[in-house]
């Protein structure tokens, strides 16, 4: 039964076309790895997913529900770089997390000490409680990026969106967050969707793979068609096997 549903989806902006005839049905609990080249709409996408953008025609459902005008609760979202209050304790960042949107303002007195319990155990999950009283600045990237997850992770989504996550961590870094990610994801069974310039992350991480890509091109008009999803690939046990993808889809190697 699909849980994420995509049902003929453009996105313009003016004269330009990012995306256009986007159809997709993505199960509860899957994980779905999205990737192409630079500028063919997985970002927009994600923006579109969690609704921080409606697109210009189509619609997005989630369990079936009207389309999201704004985002909420059941749409978590970690970025590249990360996205934490620099001006907070590891702690407090949790903690404003869980108040979203309304602020800190809304703890004080024993609801605070009451949220920070609940963050102090959310950072034991992570791992970051032996650094819950300091300030994001003096952690390392996968540190930072642990934290942010754990961010996204409070308000109980029930979709996690990840663009270039671990994009900018070193190599060992990014294989410990994918690591940790894949044991979050067991506990959990959130549905997620990553963006990734990295082919075979997608294939690790993913159940399925989208590729975005263009397949109507005008060079007098390179903006007039947008991208769309021209492979969905099986990344599970028994699926399309990775190196079958390179040999067979240069193009799709190349991004």
């Amino acid at each position: 039964m699909s849980f994420v549903t995509v049902t003929d989806v453009w996105q313009r902006y003016g004269d330009r076309s990012i995306i256009e005839r986007v159809n997709l049905d993505v199960a509860e609990g899957e994980f779905v790895s999205i990737v192409g080249a630079s500028g063919c709409g997985k970002s927009t996408f994600l923006r579109l997913l969690l609704a921080d953008e409606t697109p210009s025609r189509g619609e997005i459902r989630i369990d079936g529900g009207e389309p999201a005008r704004e985002p909420g609760r059941e749409r978590g979202v970690v970025f590249q770089r990360y996205s934490v209050f620099p001006h907070m304790t590891v702690r407090d960042n949790i903690v404003a997390a869980e108040s979203f949107p309304s602020g800190l303002g809304r703890f004080f007195g024993a609801r605070l000490r009451a949220a920070r319990d609940r963050a102090d155990k959310t950072l034991d999950r992570i791992g970051l409680a032996h650094v819950a009283k300091n300030y994001p600045a003096t952690l390392s990237g996968g540190m930072q990026q642990r934290l942010a997850i754990g961010q996204a992770l409070t308000a109980r989504p029930r979709i996690l969106l990840l663009d270039e996550p671990f994009g900018a961590l070193d190599p060992g870094t990014r294989i410990a967050m994918h690591d940790f990610l894949t044991e979050l994801r067991a506990e959990t069974r959130m549905t997620v969707f990553m963006v990734t310039h990295d082919l075979s992350e997608g294939f690790k991480l993913g159940d399925r793979v989208l590729v975005f890509d263009k397949t109507r091109w005008d060079p007098h008009m390179p903006e007039a068609f947008g991208a769309t999803v021209t492979y969905d690939f099986d990344a599970r046990d028994g699926g399309v096997p990775f190196q079958h993808i390179l040999d067979n889809y240069p193009r799709l190697a190349a991004h």
